[in-house]
């Protein structure tokens, strides 16, 4: 959870918890670092940002524990990041229904329900378009809102994996015949997929594939070295496929 240090104390801290409604929870000295602490303010202070471990909540008492130090860096640093993104994505949606909040309640409220976060949900559209908004349950009015939210905002993530193909042809016209087995490799269906295909060194061909997601990019990438194989054996060549050069 991220949280806001609200009054620290000799027994511990208590935090603002900022992503329910501002629940108060605390976190008690012996979880606020490891080994022992001379002065807990070394540690902690009002105002302050920090991401903690929820380790126990007591609806009937209302309390909530957490824990400071069982939070490395990674986790730190991956939690902050989603968390300004998920505040970014509710200022744009907050913008676009400006004056009708009670109605903002409802979409925020569909699309945390069918996503981890708002952020998620917006690049999943930003992605895969109105289907992804379809399946979360919004009215076509206001999918069609999101969906020009994210398309404005969303910088879609990509990854970049590379493979490699080997192909040789015995043929006269073999050269023609490798260059017909390449540019069978560097088509896609996908819109957002990319493909390039570089001469590495005889008989080697690197492929290059940018797409949204890395299950996306691995099954391009083997289709395409698939293509040119296939291709270039049907003209009495021989191809192999390689993941790493």
């Amino acid at each position: 959870m991220v949280c806001t240090v609200d009054q620290v104390v000799d027994f511990g801290a208590f935090v603002i918890l900022d992503e329910y409604a501002n629940k108060r929870g605390l976190i008690h000295i012996s979880e606020v670092a490891s080994g022992w602490i001379k002065y807990i303010r070394d540690h902690v202070r009002e105002g302050q940002k920090i991401v903690c471990k929820v380790l126990n909540v007591d609806p009937s008492r209302h309390h909530i524990d957490l824990s400071l130090k069982d939070v490395n860096e990674h986790q730190r640093r991956d939690k902050i990041q989603a968390w300004k993104a998920d505040q970014k994505a509710w200022k744009w949606l907050e913008m676009a229904y400006e004056g009708d909040e009670e109605h903002l309640g409802e979409v925020t409220g569909a699309l945390v329900k069918g996503y981890e976060s708002l952020y998620v949900a917006l690049e999943d559209a930003a992605v895969r378009g109105i289907d992804a908004l379809a399946e979360a349950g919004l009215r076509p009015e206001d999918a069609e809102k999101v969906l020009t939210i994210s398309q404005e905002n969303v910088k879609i993530p990509y990854v970049e994996i590379t493979g490699y193909v080997d192909i040789t042809s015995p043929a006269p016209d073999g050269v023609e015949q490798i260059r017909k087995a390449l540019k069978k490799a560097a088509k896609t269906k996908e819109e957002d997929v990319t493909l390039e295909v570089r001469y590495v060194g005889a008989p080697r061909y690197r492929i290059h594939v940018t797409a949204p997601d890395y299950k996306l990019a691995e099954a391009e990438l083997r289709k395409a070295a698939q293509a040119a194989i296939k291709f270039i054996e049907k003209q009495g060549g021989e191809g192999a496929f390689h993941r790493q050069a």
